[in-house]
This record gives C-alpha cells, sequence and structure tokens, in this order.
C-alpha cells in the first residue's frame, strides 16, 4: 500500500496514515497497528522514485530530486539501470537505518530517562525551532505556522487548572482539537482542493524497461554516492524538521560537490539517483529514533505514528523500550522484513505501478475525499469533527496556494501540549524562577544549541544582504 501511495502524485505517507488510522482501530494490538503504519510510510519513500524516472513526476515530495538524473536516464533507455539502482540503493539505507534505529535507540533512551521537566522543555523548544527552520524555503512562513500550530494546541481545557481555554463556549471544544481531524484536513481535503486545479496530463514513457540489475560500471559510479546518502540520511533524519526531503536535496548537493565531472549532473549521472534516493530511505527509518527513544516526532508521518500509539494506550517516551518492549523491537523485526519484501516488490511490479497513473485523479478525489469523511466520523462518531475537518481542508488548501509548509504547524500542535506542561512544571519546581533552565548542564547544552541554531540563522541571512550589495553583485 505504501509503495502504490508513493507513486500516486497528490497523496503522500502523512495522508495515507491519517486516512487510514481509523482501520487501526478494530486492531487489538497496538504493535500490529505501527508496524501496518510504519510500512506504509516507508513504502511510501520506495514508490515514489518509479514515477520520478519514469514520467518526470515524484510520487512523493522527497523523491523530487529523483527527477532530475532518473527521468533523463530513462530517456536514454536507461530507466532499467535508474530503477535498479534506486531500489538498491534503498534497501541498502534502509538496512543502515535499521541498524540504526536497534543500536542507538536505547542506548539514547537510557540517558533521557535522566531528563526532567527543564530538559523536556529545552528539547521540545529545539525541536520546535529546527522543525521551523528546516521546514522549508521561507523561515518566516515556518514561524508563522509553528505559532499558529501552538495557538491550536492550547485550545480546551487547561492541563493544570482545568480552565477552558478558546473553546469559543463550545463543548465540543473543551476536549481539545484532536490530530486525527487536523491532519486529515489539511494533507487529505486541502490536498484534494490543492490538487483538482492540476492539468498536468500524465505521459508514460514507452521505452522498454530493461537491464534493471547495475551493471559493474554502474556499481562502480554509484557505490560511494550510496553509501554518503545513508548515512548523511541517517543523521539529518534524527532532526525535527529534518525528514527525507531535506536529507536527498543535501545528499544530491554533497554528490555533485565531490563528482570529479559534476557538468554530467542534470544529464542522467546515476550517482543523482543513487544518492538521493539512499538518503531519503535512511531519513525514513531514522526518524523513528527520536519518536521511540525520546516522544518527540520528527515530520508529520512520524506525528501521525505518535497519535497511533496514543490511542492505542502506548506513550511514546523514554520509558516505551523498557514498558512495551514487544511494540519497539517488533516493530525493528519488522522493518528487516519489510526492508526486503520491498525489494522483491518494487522492482518486478513496476509496470502495474505505472498503471495506476491512468486512473483519472477526479475519480480518486472523491474517493478520498469518502474516505476522509468516514474516518474521521468512525473516531468519535461525532459530526462536529467532520466540520472541524473541512475547515481545516480549506485551510491546508489557501496554506498550499500561498507557500505554506504544513509540516511545522503538525510538529507544533503535537509538541506544543508537552512543551507548555515541560514548561509549567519546571517553573513550579524553581519557585517561578527561568534559572532552572540554565543551571542544569542538559538544558542548557540544549538551549545553547537553540541558540547556535539562531543566531547561525541571522549570520547568514546578514551575509546574504552584504553579498547583495556589493558591487561584484
Amino acid at each position: 500500500m505504501g509503495t502504490a501511495i508513493g507513486v500516486l502524485p497528490g497523496l503522500g505517507p502523512a495522508a495515507t496514515i491519517a486516512l487510514l488510522l481509523p482501520i487501526t482501530f478494530k486492531i487489538p494490538s497496538p504493535l500490529t497497528a505501527v508496524i501496518m503504519l510504519s510500512g506504509i510510510y516507508y513504502g511510501a519513500m520506495y514508490g515514489g522514485s518509479t514515477t520520478s524516472i519514469l514520467l518526470n513526476i515524484p510520487g512523493e515530495a522527497a523523491s523530487v530530486v529523483t527527477c532530475i538524473d532518473g527521468y533523463e536516464m530513462a530517456r536514454q533507455g536507461r530507466a532499467g539501470a535508474a530503477l535498479g539502482m534506486a531500489a538498491i540503493g534503498s534497501f541498502f539505507a534502509g538496512t543502515i537505518g535499521i541498524l540504526g534505529l536497534q543500536f542507538l535507540a536505547p542506548p539514547l533512551a537510557s540517558f533521557a530517562l535522566q531528563f526532567g521537566p527543564p530538559e523536556y522543555a529545552a528539547l521540545t523548544f529545539l525541536g520546535l525551532l529546527l522543525a521551523v527552520y528546516l521546514s522549508g524555503t521561507s523561515v518566516l512562513k515556518g514561524v508563522i505556522t509553528g505559532i499558529l500550530g501552538l495557538a491550536l494546541s492550547l485550545v480546551g481545557l487547561d492541563s493544570v487548572a482545568g480552565i477552558p481555554r478558546y473553546t469559543l463556549g463550545l463543548l465540543e471544544l473543551q476536549g481539545g482539537i484532536d490530530i486525527i481531524t487536523v491532519i486529515m484536513g489539511l494533507f487529505g481535503v486541502g490536498e484534494i482542493l490543492y490538487n483538482m486545479e492540476s492539468t498536468t496530463e500524465v505521459k508514460i514513457l514507452t521505452t522498454k524497461i530493461e537491464h534493471i540489475y547495475p551493471t559493474l560500471k554502474d556499481w562502480a559510479a554509484s557505490k560511494y554516492a550510496v553509501v554518503r546518502g545513508s548515512f548523511l540520511g541517517f543523521f539529518i533524519g534524527l532532526l525535527p524538521g529534518g525528514g527525507a526531503i531535506i536529507a536527498s536535496l543535501v545528499s544530491y548537493a554533497v554528490e555533485k560537490r565531490l563528482s570529479s565531472f559534476p557538468d554530467r549532473f542534470g544529464k542522467g549521472a546515476i550517482e543523482g539517483v543513487a544518492a538521493p534516493e539512499s538518503a531519503n530511505n535512511s531519513a525514513a527509518t531514522s526518524s523513528f529514533i527520536p519518536l521511540l527513544s525520546l516522544g518527540i516526532p520528527g515530520n508529520p508521518a512520524i506525528a501521525m505514528i505518535f497519535a497511533a500509539l496514543l490511542i492505542h494506550g502506548v506513550q511514546p517516551s523514554p520509558s516505551l523500550i523498557t514498558e512495551h518492549p514487544e511494540v519497539f523491537w517488533g516493530v525493528v523485526a519488522s522493518m528487516y522484513i519489510g526492508n526486503a519484501m520491498l525489494l522483491v516488490l518494487n522492482l518486478p511490479l513496476v509496470g502495474i505501478w505505472v498503471q495506476l497513473l491512468k486512473v483519472r485523479y477526479a475519480i480518486l478525489a472523491p474517493i478520498i475525499c469518502m474516505v476522509c469523511l468516514i474516518g474521521v466520523f468512525s473516531f468519535q462518531s461525532s459530526f462536529f469533527d467532520v466540520w472541524v475537518m473541512l475547515i481545516f481542508g480549506v485551510i491546508g488548501y489557501f496554506m498550499r496556494k500561498l507557500g505554506f509548509e504544513s509540516g511545522p504547524l503538525i510538529l507544533a500542535f503535537v509538541l506544543g501540549p508537552i512543551f507548555e506542561l515541560s514548561i509549567r512544571q519546571s517553573l513550579r519546581l524553581s519557585h517561578g524562577s527561568p534559572e532552572i533552565f540554565f543551571t542544569r548542564p542538559i538544558s542548557a547544552a540544549l538551549l545553547a544549541v537553540a541558540a547556535l541554531v539562531i543566531i547561525g540563522y541571522f549570520s547568514i541571512g546578514t551575509r546574504r544582504k552584504k553579498k547583495g550589495h556589493s558591487p561584484s553583485s
């Protein structure tokens, strides 16, 4: 299912997880539910490369970089080599990510058990900052959507005083706005409205796909690109707001910079396919580490898996590995199996995936909309939630039209309650003194990193302004 979603333009893993989350309500085991949603997530990372290479259409946002060289290879009759390298590079990168999850998450969770409210406040602040900074081209727009997400997270009863806040006098809002309605509105209905405006016609490449397995020359050109992309993606995936899109962009830029023949990039260089595909799959897997070891989601799709765990009675936190070891180790084991399954399925079924694109969006859109309506209503049997979803659908549509990223809003909405509660608990411990955030080593170190991010942003902006006004420019 994840691969099919990755192939279809206009649907991403976050939207699909939101659409299919209601199905997991009837699954008694939280492990089974999380394995299903995780499979959709990293399956979509695989599927996005197929249409990028054959049609020059990124099926998933993280595959947009693959279009640059992948489609050129297809036009040169080397679609098979591009698809083969994308699949094998993704398998290698996914394996690296799973090994990192297996060996890094437990010690990180043990270290995080030392965290108190000040440390969590500093960590969530850093996460919000990075989510805004890394989310898109405009930091200002990221700040605006982040603040909107924080404001929405405050709706409902005050967690300490029990006083209604920003409920507009509506009894239905006293429990807060549900994350499922928000995400299905922004990523489901919003994407439908936005994509219905598109008049792009899909032209399927008719070149015969052959020689799927890369040649020795292809291996020689791509082996280091796969390794570098895998490790770059792994570390970028650990950052809140980083994710697969940033990982693929960075890995492509690094390969072009390190190449002895940078002019080949954009003209069908196989390294331009291997590096970003490896990076986005590695980042997709490593993004589970902060979720399962710290309880901090790093991107919208992981935020949906965070919500799924909460719905099934599992609190993502440093104690998850010890309190629910079957969930953590079950997910790790399933990823090994899923990664191998995707390698086996991705190449032989290329023809089937491409045929999905012959289905007109005018047919898909009503089906997706119906699934959204049924899914939201089935969660709490509330028509109020349906109206809230439709409102967020309109908001999501205008955000896409105006170039605002939805990621910071979702992450701020999820992290907002953790951030608020941690700050209030910290100030109670210190009798109202903010010094507690700076006198504890871990929270002080995290705030120092946040300060460096802010200073770095303003220094880069100042340097660009000076360069823009220089006579040489």
